[in-house]
């Protein structure tokens, strides 16, 4: 495994960004890196995954959530600033949206990599892991603020923000929900804790 310094000496974060939803295509493979990261001992560990349900079996239903989701980011990719002055910007996003729409329609089984899940489903799926949900602290609530400002089509976003979690909204649509884990429960962080 890794070779880390015990905790008093060295702080270790986990951040995952859009990855772990392509663990549940090999049976058993997310359980077995929720448990790797629990062995290491993080201080910190972070979530962020899309806000939709793609990981059904039903195709016709796997279909229309995908229709939802993807008009969606290519909805918020048209009134995108960056796009709009940056054809290489657009064309790299289509690109990659291209790519998970064609695995979600045309693949199965273990092929299917895009199997995105709702925040419903992830707390299960963590709590049974052994991870509970604690709330965000003001700092964090802070940055999401600043980070949203940054964009220049500001009002069509929303941010929705309950206490363990945080989701980023184009109209009233969900997009992207971040959770975060945590092993010792802080009181500048409010994340998730490791039971043990």
């Amino acid at each position: 495994m890794l070779n880390i310094r015990p905790s008093n000496v060295e702080a270790v974060a986990v951040n995952s960004v859009f990855e772990l939803h392509r663990l549940f295509s090999t049976p058993g493979a997310i359980e077995k890196v929720l448990d790797i990261i629990k062995q290491i001992q993080p201080k910190i560990v972070t979530i962020a995954e899309q806000e939709a349900n793609h990981n059904r079996s039903d195709f016709m239903n796997r279909i229309n959530e995908a229709w939802l989701y993807y008009s969606t980011m290519f909805d918020v990719l048209e009134n995108s600033e960056s796009t709009q002055t940056n054809n290489v910007n657009l064309e790299m996003a289509e690109q990659y949206l291209g790519r998970e729409i064609y695995n979600l329609v045309t693949c199965e089984g273990t092929k299917r990599v895009v199997r995105h899940q709702m925040l419903g489903q992830w707390r299960v799926r963590l709590n049974s892991a052994g991870f509970d949900l604690v709330p965000l602290g003001s700092f964090t609530l802070t940055q999401l603020a600043m980070l949203l400002d940054m964009f220049s089509n500001v009002e069509e976003y929303r941010l929705h923000v309950e206490d363990d979690y945080f989701m980023m909204n184009w109209h009233n649509r969900p997009l992207i929900t971040t959770r975060g884990v945590h092993k010792i429960l802080c009181k500048w962080c409010r994340c998730l804790k490791i039971n043990k």
